[in-house]
């Protein structure tokens, strides 16, 4: 039997253990973090209002770790080893002789040991969920239904008074995402899909953030087409935003819903090279470039979500793709057409009906087909005397 020369360290035990939680980082955000311009982390999680909008059992109370762009959610791995924390001794150490003082004291010759001074069962892991995350259904809880239109008649919501500065408009916005648990970057990119605005009196509890209707978003849109037509503006050329504003207007200059939500409806329609060179996501618009593409897929989910938005308000397949021919510029019409639309935002409760499926719906659907998917495939053990044990039964 081989004999080990090699001299032995001692081991020793601080009490009381210190507290400590070990968070494992993904290889990309240990990137960021090592990093020269290493990015601010967020530790998000929702309100007690919205944390009810997840239909998961057991998943209202988690927090996720979020980055300008990026999210995780953390949990807890349970370990079936101790693992330690270990702190060496400082004898030796110029100017410290407190640890030379106290194994004097002791009896007891500290040289070459090291002492565990904590002990932690569980590890904290970062997970990103096949399904992903989503701010919509947080944003759809927390942001006020937009729904009147000129020819509502009562319009007291268009008429709301908007003496808010840029920055007061978007202090708003930033306190409407703090209780949204994903990050700044999914919350921006959702708050632009929704055509969501900012809109009241910052002196007053009538500065509100508001989510407009469908059908509210469809009649923006109308007036938008008709005021190009009217005023000679060419859609698919760029043009200034302000003087499609006023092609708008009512013939007595009166606003028929407010600039700013028709400046989200805008943004909404940008080419994606005009959203990127955006120096923010609040920057005003002068010039406009509407993707073609994106405008008419857009038009079309906006007009069946306000014409049918459930099962039992379906229509007639036909009735739907000519009356969105008729919302689209005349040399679009062509485009419209059912292989346009999202995957996944609208569904045929029969071959001649069609009817909208929400982006909030659309989710818990994906989820359930993972969860369903993940409870049937075969667990990956991470204590090692697991997998040893697989191994050996195989």
């Amino acid at each position: 039997m081989s004999t080990q020369t090699a001299r032995s360290i001692r081991f020793t035990h601080a009490s009381p253990q210190q507290g400590f939680r070990l968070l494992e980082l993904p290889p990309e955000l240990l990137e960021l973090l090592s990093s020269e311009n290493a990015p601010t982390l967020q530790l998000k999680s929702p309100s007690p209002e919205l944390a009810q909008v997840t239909a998961e059992p057991g998943s209202r109370e988690y927090v996720n770790l979020c980055t300008r762009t990026k999210t995780f959610r953390l949990r807890q791995v349970q370990s079936s080893n101790s693992i330690h924390i270990i702190r060496p001794s400082q004898v030796g150490t110029l100017g410290d002789n407190n640890g030379a003082d106290e194994g004097m004291q002791s009896g007891l010759d500290l040289a070459e040991t090291v002492t565990t001074i904590a002990k932690c069962g569980s590890t904290l892991e970062l997970h990103t969920p096949q399904e992903g995350f989503s701010a919509l259904p947080f944003l759809e809880k927390s942001l006020r239904l937009y729904d009147r239109l000129s020819t509502d008649g009562d319009v007291e919501m268009k008429n709301l008074s908007a003496d808010m500065t840029p920055s007061e408009a978007k202090k708003l916005k930033e306190l409407v995402f703090a209780d949204v648990p994903v990050s700044t970057g999914q919350c921006e990119s959702d708050w632009r899909d929704m055509c969501a605005f900012v809109h009241g009196d910052i002196n007053s509890d009538q500065a509100v953030c508001w989510r407009p209707s469908a059908r509210v978003k469809l009649e923006v849109w109308k007036r938008m087409l008709e005021g190009s037509v009217l005023q000679g503006i060419d859609l698919e050329k760029q043009f200034l935003v302000k003087d499609l504003w006023k092609a708008v207007l009512d013939d007595d200059g009166e606003e028929p819903f407010p600039w700013v939500l028709f400046e989200a409806v805008v943004r909404r329609l940008l080419e994606p090279s005009e959203q990127n060179q955006l120096q923010s996501p609040d920057s005003e618009i002068k010039w406009a470039n509407i993707d073609r593409t994106v405008c008419t897929r857009w038009v079309g989910e906006t007009y069946l979500e306000a014409t049918a938005p459930t099962t039992d308000s379906a229509i007639a397949r036909t009735t739907f793709i000519n009356t969105w021919k008729d919302y689209l510029p005349e040399s679009w019409r062509n485009e419209a057409s059912v292989s346009q639309l999202t995957d996944g935002s609208y569904k045929h409760p029969d071959p001649a009906t069609i009817c909208f499926v929400s982006g909030v719906e659309r989710q818990k659907i994906k989820n359930n087909v993972l969860n369903k998917t993940g409870a049937t495939a075969v667990k990956n053990p991470r204590n090692w005397h697991e997998r040893f044990r697989n191994q050996k039964r195989s």
